[in-house]
């Protein structure tokens, strides 16, 4: 006789059935916006208290999502490629069609970064106050934000580039690329630190966990590998029915992957190989385009093509939060002395 693993007891928990279980204060942290304007790029502030929209035709929305209120709401009036918030949510980095642009809390431009063009992919190092991208022009580029000088660009020679992640423990930018490589690197090295093959099609996603022991990366051939970034070898993969859109390491080590139709999260994933899935999201006539847990909380985001949905993954999130770092209840003199 087979024995179930605990995951598939889990595994057949829906999302109505967790927010029928949970307190209220959980449960309204569960909801989903239908929006006209995606598909759709989210991102959370460091401290997980507020959250960035951008929609591909052109939306851009900061907002308090536990309270439920809206900062700012424009329309840019062409293509949002990524978005991702700075220091907090004063300021936020918005990837257009042509440059990359940077606004206020209440959605007023402060910056238009010229340097930056075609951008696909943003990244901001909190810890070094540097801003990356990198785009179709296959250039990596880092901009400081607090002089607003461009401190390094670095030619990749591997085409267009899509997909970066950085390492939360080293700040090293891993990047995908179309010939199934990953490279990683920092803004002192015109050359890639490391160059290792994960797949034998294009890279579609990576990801890097808190600690910075394990690389996860999605190809083409519907393959999630975990590599030991200690010896750069593979520790196993997980085979899906799609190729991976978009993945995610929470706080607590939880992997999120998004595939076309459902969002699928595995609990202790990275360590040793899982023979089921933790959650499981479906969505019904919609497809997953990104997904980001957020900071200090058991909620994991996942944008898509009609606008986004917020679902409670229990055991995601941080509990414990080093307020001199990052406080999610700050109050704005709390916020203008920590920054």
């Amino acid at each position: 006789r087979r024995l179930r693993s605990p995951c598939s007891l889990t595994l057949q928990v829906k999302q109505a059935e967790i927010v029928d279980a949970v307190d209220l204060q959980t449960a309204a942290k569960s909801f989903s916006l239908s929006l006209d304007m995606g598909p759709y790029r989210c991102a959370y502030s460091r401290n997980g208290r507020y959250m960035v929209l951008g929609g591909a035709k052109g939306h851009v929305a900061l907002l308090d999502w536990q309270a439920k209120e809206l900062s700012f709401e424009v329309g840019v009036g062409e293509a949002v490629r990524d978005v991702v918030v700075l220091h907090n949510e004063t300021m936020t980095a918005v990837a257009q069609k042509k440059y990359t642009y940077v606004y206020d809390n209440r959605g007023i431009e402060l910056h238009c970064m010229r340097d930056h063009i075609d951008v696909n992919r943003l990244e901001f190092l909190p810890y070094h106050f540097l801003l990356a991208s990198v785009g179709n022009a296959g250039w990596l580029k880092y901009q400081d934000t607090s002089t607003g000088q461009l401190v390094a660009q670095h030619r990749t020679r591997l085409g267009a580039c899509s997909v970066m992640r950085q390492n939360p423990s080293n700040a090293v930018l891993c990047l995908g690329h179309g010939n199934g490589t990953v490279t990683m690197w920092s803004p002192n090295m015109n050359e890639p630190l490391v160059r290792m093959l994960c797949h034998r099609g294009t890279v579609r996603a990576v990801a890097v966990d808190r600690e910075g022991l394990s690389l996860i990366t999605a190809g083409v051939d519907s393959t999630v590998k975990v590599w030991d970034l200690r010896t750069y070898r593979l520790r196993h993969e997980y085979r899906t029915t799609s190729p991976a859109v978009e993945l995610d390491v929470s706080q607590r080590g939880l992997l999120a992957v998004g595939l076309r139709a459902q969002t699928v999260v595995w609990k202790d994933a990275l360590e040793k190989r899982q023979a089921s899935p933790y959650v499981v999201h479906r969505y019904d006539g919609d497809r997953t385009c990104d997904v980001a847990f957020c900071p200090f909380e058991d909620v994991l985001a996942v944008g898509t093509s009609k606008g986004l949905a917020s679902i409670v993954v229990p055991g995601s999130g941080e509990p414990n939060f080093d307020s001199f770092e990052v406080n999610p209840f700050a109050t704005p003199r709390q916020r203008s002395e920590a920054t």
